[in-house]
């Protein structure tokens, strides 16, 4: 039996920080996951420069709204589903997932979840589990689940090497070379293609 279990931005929506970056003219916002390996480095870095600038989550919604999938992961993940149980395990906010996840059919997802005042302002985040990517795959093992995973950023690394088959999809070429033993591709033909293989 078998899970597939993706990343969210990069992989099938384009990078909510970035779009963000661009909507507020703060160039600073645009440093991801694929330049930081620290996940609560950056998220601290990210709440920072918010409140430096009277930022909260509604200006942060109003730029997802204008978001739309990658053009064609909808139709990957619809054909996906359709040979395969699939989560999306993402370190995005449920806060900000929702909107998207309408957009791509209400696939599955865990993620984690922001804490936001009164007011708007972000005030934190909660995990929902430390390396939430690689513990989750383990999970999934550990219930009798073969796993094949695929994401784009150093944070998807653990989930990757961890399942029976990882593949990196539309990556940098730094974490590709970084990473010579894993197979990388940048169309969805090319990566259904090697789950298909991979289910074998």
């Amino acid at each position: 039996m078998y899970i597939t279990c993706l990343d969210l931005e990069g992989v099938l929506v384009p990078e909510i920080w970035i779009a963000f970056s661009k909507a507020s003219g703060i160039p600073e916002l645009s440093r991801t996951t694929r330049d930081e390996p620290d996940y609560d480095k950056l998220m601290k870095w990210r709440l920072g420069i918010l409140k430096e600038h009277g930022l909260g989550l509604k200006e942060i919604q109003e730029t997802i709204a204008t978001i739309d999938p990658i053009p064609g992961a909808k139709e990957f993940l619809d054909e996906l589903r359709s040979i395969t149980q699939v989560i999306i395990i993402s370190d995005t906010f449920e806060q900000f997932a929702s909107p998207l996840m309408k957009k791509l059919g209400w696939p599955t997802i865990f993620c984690n979840s922001l804490e936001v005042a009164d007011n708007g302002e972000i005030t934190g985040f909660k995990m929902r589990c430390e390396k939430s990517k690689y513990t989750t795959v383990k999970a999934l093992q550990s219930i009798g689940y073969e796993t094949i995973a695929s994401g784009d950023s150093y944070n998807d690394l653990g989930m990757i090497n961890a399942s029976k088959a990882g593949f990196l999809f539309k990556s940098t070429d730094q974490i590709k070379a970084d990473n010579p033993n894993l197979e990388a591709f940048e169309t969805y033909d090319e990566l259904l293609a090697a789950i298909k293989r991979a289910m074998v």
